[in-house]
């Protein structure tokens, strides 16, 4: 087995296809630095599956597609294609030649192929390692491998000896066996807890499943007494109304003759009545004339009564008003006269008492002043007198004094007149300026709230938008919440709707027609009344809608024919009973068609089935409901069903498909109407969001405009603060100088009140020089002519009050005599207008007297005619009435006995309705509870039949009881046994037994699995096992020959050195790693490091080709692996490569003429000016005698060119 040819194209420097064919033996590639022969190694790896991008020299995988030069654009895919020769068949593969292809796509995808047929990269790795190359790849040593061979670990060392032993592969295939095997051990925890957790779950579930066998045993023994009592009550019901039916004709013959006697006797009395009719005007008549005459008779006595009367009060009244005294008007008009002169005397004094006030206010006035005057005259004379005593000399100097002191002070009040114009007019200056700017600042203020109401009113709209934003997002949160509610809740419903009945499959069956749906999506009920109207309608309410009686006879022979269960239909054509013949219902119920809606075709037959049903709030209101009138049912909100004989209800169950359906179309119009807030709040937020952005730049507008304001105003108040400093200086100043100037004036006007005093002190000195006191006798004798003038006005005063107040009361006791004068002479003018009525009255009242007493008589005489009339008519008609009275009690007691009988003759038909409604509700109860038909229950059975024993799960088959003959009270008592038995197994699981045998079976499967995982696991045990010991043995023999054969070469690597590997862990031959030993020759070292670089190369080498003697490989490719050596080192390791020729192929990269001398054939590369590898070959065999060589023309080397070479010593140039 060898490399037989190789084929480039696009990867890396090789941008036009490349083909190298090789041959066993050495063959070397020489060419200049830079040409492109690395690449050749980097295609023979990536070729064979090499996945390290850095390992190819390249920072990505991709880097290895032909990237372009300036002239010769990039390429999109490398293509490497390896063939080799399987002649020896060392590649475990049915091919003498095999070809291994890889492509790089620039998508970084890639493809393998095994001559021609697409692979994994598994496929080609697994098989190329069996002839000893693996995925490491020490077949091919690159530049500063060497050195790394040495740097490895020593476990890495050990995977170079297991590639080459083929033990590489069984450890990766243990590695994927043991990760199966963890794989497995998950699998087998989740299998051994699912095992389990089902044998926990069979244990109940077997005990649901015994008490479902018992339960079904027992459930055959009810529905047998069941069916056997209700055919009994069916067979009974149907002979009792077969013997009723014979009874009501005779009923109704007797009735007939009844009738007949009831209308002679409604004839006889029809025609008394005529009779009683006819005398009755009579007797009205004679009533009404006495009447009406004893009723004037009394009339007229009660007028002549009332006249009488009349006449004797008038007559006692005169007496009375005769009789009366009192004063008169003239007397009273003479004091009221008397009085006024009075009055008129009294205000003259008071006119003369006022004068003598005034006098005496005057004297008293007049005294005051004198004696005030002669009081201030003793007061000047006294200080006079005491002046003159003190001396003239001073009172000289003091008036001097205080002459030039008042001069002074006129100076001084002077200056501050002057000071004060001009603080007055630097205040008015200031003032003035302070007013200019106020106006101004006043303007800006007026602005300033403009603006202030501007941006409050933005920043109000802009608070009041993003409120309405903010509600409007929570709204929309609210209604999307709500709707996916609603939505999830919608869609559970719908998944209740999905039935698999009958019913479902008549409405799932395609191409099905003439159904138009089932009752539930047709049928509409006002809300809360569901599961009433559900309950009311029994079967139908889950019923199917149909066109015709055709389509639901068709409908039906479908169900049969599909085998797909029973289902009711509907369709229209019923006739539903008129509402006109229904009692009036009690508060609190309704009947059951108000409240129901469907298609109008459908309408009469819902109303049918409706017929008689109402809607009751309580059972109270049900039992009334009933009472009211037969074949009337009451059915409750919970669905409880009341009629005469017999109740349904209970707890609820299951919803019925109305009560989804509605709580469907609820839900939808929840999701819909939750929708349709969730737009609206939607587009309520755009609009906010829209209209607050407008409104945040107005708001930052007017903010701005308002800074603005803010600035010029605070440029104006501080104008305003310095010229108010001025104004409040001027002004304290003015104050102090206004202070100073009033306490100048008033010192000044003391001063020139003291200087006057002064003056008129010393002129009076100077004028009365005598020394006497002055007397008081004037001053004392004015003083009391003062007191005796002020008594004497209030003498006057209290005069003129006195006067003035009985001037007041006489005027007003004038007045009162002047009134009561006019009272009089009026009272007496209506006296006697009086007099004369009551006169006129009492002759009018005895005429009266006299015509009522002639008149009495007169009406006495008509009075007794009536009376005789009356009395006959009487005795007419009170005959006529017993006559009445006889016949109508006759008619009477006949409507009694026919009513009787009519009252028996509905009653029986009313017990015929209910016995044939529960005929129809048994049958109805064997169709749809028993599904049997009601004739084949009566058939089969009925009393006459015999009662088979039914076996039980325990019961032996062969030894069953005879059958016995039926007795009603033996089944009901084999019911109620049953029913007990039923009870006291509480809640069944009538899918326990499938459920149980289910997962018995799935127990079942599991175990088996389980025992299949175990016995797996342990086979994938021994096959590791297995691979552990065959590493093992492979490893050791492979060990054993390297350590053999590295001490042979580097014996001659190292003539006289010593070198030797060694195993780090000799007792664990599955993980010990291997360490090499190196002493050359006089030299006492063995660490590695220590020794120097071409020394370091020899060992690797010598690793290395040890490796490869022991377990050789079909080639080795080894790139410039001599560069370091020297020419005798050289020497050495040219022998061992001609040594690996007979059992290798080897591929070496070189500059060394020396390696080349050595080599089968040599190929040539080298780089254009273009960037593109180009490859020339020539055999060794092929040179010529003499030194020439023959060229071989390569065109197939590389596309389109041809290269031509004197030689070796041509190619050798190249390097």
């Amino acid at each position: 087995m060898y490399v037989k040819s190789l084929t480039l194209k696009g990867f890396k420097s090789f941008a036009s296809a490349t083909s190298m064919k090789l041959e066993p033996g050495i063959t070397c590639i020489v060419g200049p630095n830079g040409s492109g022969k690395s690449n050749v190694v980097d295609a023979l790896a990536w070729v064979m599956g090499e996945q390290g991008a850095k390992s190819l020299r390249g920072g990505k995988m991709e880097d290895v597609i032909f990237a372009g030069t300036p002239a010769r654009p990039p390429l999109g895919r490398a293509e490497v294609t390896l063939t080799i020769d399987n002649s020896d068949g060392a590649l475990p593969i049915d091919y003498t030649e095999v070809t291994i292809s890889r492509t790089m796509f620039k998508g970084g995808g890639s493809e393998y192929a095994i001559n021609g047929t697409s692979c994994r990269l598994l496929d080609i790795q697994e098989l190329l390692s069996d002839s000893g190359i693996g995925r490491e790849m020490h077949v091919i040593v690159g530049q500063g491998q060497l050195d790394a061979v040495l740097r490895a670990t020593p476990e890495e060392r050990r995977g170079f000896i297991e590639e080459a032993a083929g033990v590489l592969k069984h450890r990766k295939r243990k590695e994927r066996a043991l990760r199966k095997l963890d794989a497995m051990e998950a699998n087998l925890a989740r299998v051994t807890d699912l095992t389990t957790e089902i044998r926990r779950q069979l244990g109940p579930l077997g005990r649901q499943a015994e008490t479902a066998r018992k339960a079904a045993t027992i459930q055959a023994d009810v529905r047998d007494a069941r069916l056997r009592l209700l055919a009994d009550d069916l067979a009974q019901l149907t002979s009792n109304l077969e013997q009723e039916v014979a009874d009501e004709t005779a009923l109704l013959e007797r009735q007939k003759s009844v009738e007949q006697s009831l209308a002679a006797a409604k004839a006889r009395l029809d025609q008394l009545e005529a009779e009683s009719a006819q005398a009755a005007p009579a007797l009205t008549k004679a009533q009404e004339q006495w009447f009406a005459l004893s009723s004037l008779r009394e009339r007229i006595e009660a007028t002549a009564s009332l006249a009488a009367e009349r006449v004797r009060l008038l007559s006692e009244d005169d007496q009375h008003e005769e009789s009366r005294s009192g004063r008169g008007p003239e007397q009273l008009q003479q004091q009221a006269a008397k009085v006024r002169d009075e009055h008129d005397a009294l205000q003259q004094q008071i006119a003369q008492a006022k004068v003598a006030l005034q006098r005496a206010t005057e004297r008293r006035a007049d005294l005051e002043q004198a004696h005030q005057a002669e009081q201030q005259r003793l007061i000047r004379l006294a200080r006079a007198a005491a002046d003159r005593r003190e001396g003239l000399a001073k009172l000289e100097g003091q008036v001097a004094a205080r002459r030039s002191r008042t001069e002074a002070r006129e100076s001084e009040l002077g200056r501050l007149t002057a000071s004060m114009a001009e603080v007055a007019e630097r205040s008015t200056r200031a003032e003035k300026e302070f007013a200019a700017l106020e106006a101004t600042i006043a303007q800006d203020e007026a602005g300033e709230e403009d603006l202030d109401a501007a941006y409050e009113q933005a920043q109000g709209a802009l608070d009041e938008v993003k409120e309405a934003f903010e509600t409007a997002r929570e709204e929309e949160r609210t209604a999307d919440r709500d709707r996916t509610g609603h939505q999830a809740r919608l869609e559970a419903l719908e998944l209740s709707l999905r039935r698999k009945d009958g019913a479902a499959h008549l409405l799932g069956v395609e191409g099905s027609s003439g159904l138009r749906g089932s009752v539930s999506e047709l049928v509409s009920v006002e809300a809360g009344h569901e599961a009433a109207i559900a309950a009311a309608l029994g079967w139908a309410a889950d019923a199917v809608v149909a066109e015709s009686f055709d389509q639901a006879a068709s409908a039906v022979d479908t169900l049969r024919t599909d085998d797909a269960g029973r289902a009711g239909l509907l369709f229209g054509g019923a006739r539903p009973e008129p509402v006109d013949g229904w009692p009036g219902l009690p508060s609190g119920a309704r009947w059951a068609r108000e409240v129901v809606g469907a298609p109008q075709d459908v309408t009469p037959t819902v109303e049918a089935l409706l017929d008689r049903v109402a809607l009751v709030d309580s059972v109270e209101t049900a039992k009334t409901v009933v009472a009211l009138a037969d074949r009337i049912t009451a059915v409750t909100p919970d669905g409880d069903v009341y009629a005469a004989g017999f109740v349904r209800g209970g707890s609820a169950g299951a919803p019925s498909l109305l009560e989804i359906q509605s709580a469907v179309d609820e839900a939808r119009d929840k999701v819909e109407e939750a929708t349709r807030r969730k737009e609206e709040a939607q587009f309520t937020a755009q609009q906010a969001r829209t209209k607050a952005v407008e409104l945040s730049e107005a708001v930052d507008a007017a903010l701005e405009r308002l800074n603005e304001s803010d600035a010029r105003m605070s440029a104006v108040a501080e104008q305003l603060s310095q010229l108010g400093q001025v104004i409040r200086g001027a002004k304290a100043e003015r104050e102090r100088l206004q202070t100073q100037h009033a306490e100048a004036e008033q010192q000044l006007e003391a001063g020139r009140t003291e200087l006057e005093d002064l003056g008129q002190r010393l002129a009076a000195a100077l004028e009365e020089p005598s020394e006497e006191e002055p007397t008081t006798d004037e001053r004392d004798r004015l003083a009391a002519e003062a007191a005796a003038a002020r008594s004497a006005e209030t003498e006057e005063r209290l005069g003129l009050r006195t006067r003035e107040e009985r001037a007041n009361s006489l005027a007003d006791r004038a007045k009162s005599l002047e009134a009561a004068a006019r009272s009089e002479i009026e009272a007496r003018e209506r006296a006697r207008a009086r007099r004369e009525r009551r006169a006129r009255d009492a002759r009018v009242a005895q005429a009266v007297q006299n015509g009522a007493g002639h008149a009495v008589t007169v009406v006495s005489q008509l009075l007794e005619v009536a009376t005789g009339r009356r009395a006959e008519a009487d005795r007419i008609k009170g005959e006529l009435d017993r006559a009445l009275k006889e016949e109508r009690a006759r008619v009477a007691t006949v409507g009694d006995e026919l009513r009787e009988l009519t009252d028996t003759v509905h009653r029986d038909e009313v017990a015929r309705a209910q016995q044939r409604l529960r005929i129809e509700t048994l049958q109805t109860k064997a169709v749809e509870e028993h599904g049997i038909d009601p004739e084949v229950l009566v058939e089969e059975f009925g009393p006459h039949q015999l009662i088979p024993h039914v076996p039980g799960p325990d019961d032996d088959p062969d030894n069953l009881p005879e059958p016995i003959a039926f007795v009603r009270e033996v089944q009901e008592k084999r019911l109620r046994s049953a029913e007990r038995k039923l009870s006291q197994l509480g809640r069944v699981n009538p899918l326990a037994l499938e459920e149980f045998a289910a997962l018995e079976e799935r127990h079942k499967f599991l175990t088996e699995q389980l025992e299949d995982l175990k016995n797996s696991k342990q086979d994938l045990l021994d096959i590791v096992a297995e691979v552990d010991k065959r590493v093992e043995e492979a490893f050791t023999s492979a060990f054993e020959d390297t350590a053999r054969e590295f001490e042979g070469v580097f014996s001659r690597l190292f003539p006289g050195g010593d070198g030797r590997i060694t195993l780090t862990d000799p007792n664990n031959m599955l993980a010990t790693g291997i360490e090499v030993e190196a002493r050359p020759p006089g030299k006492k070292i063995k660490r590695l490091s220590l020794l120097s670089g071409g020394e370091r190369s020899l060992v690797a080498v010598a690793l290395l080709v040890a490796i490869f003697k022991a377990r050789p490989s079909p080639f080795y490719i080894m790139d410039e692996v001599e560069a370091a050596l020297d020419d005798a080192n050289l020497g050495r390791l040219i022998t061992l490569f001609e040594e690996l020729r007979d059992s290798s192929q080897l591929i070496v990269i070189t500059h060394q003429k020396r390696t080349m001398e050595i080599a089968d054939a040599l190929y040539g590369v080298s780089m254009r000016g273009d960037g593109v590898t180009t490859v020339v070959s020539q055999r060794i065999k092929d040179v010529l005698p003499g030194g020439g060589v023959e060229v071989e023309t390569m065109h197939s080397v590389t596309e389109g060119k041809s290269v031509e070479d004197s030689g070796i010593t041509a190619l050798s140039s190249m390097s």
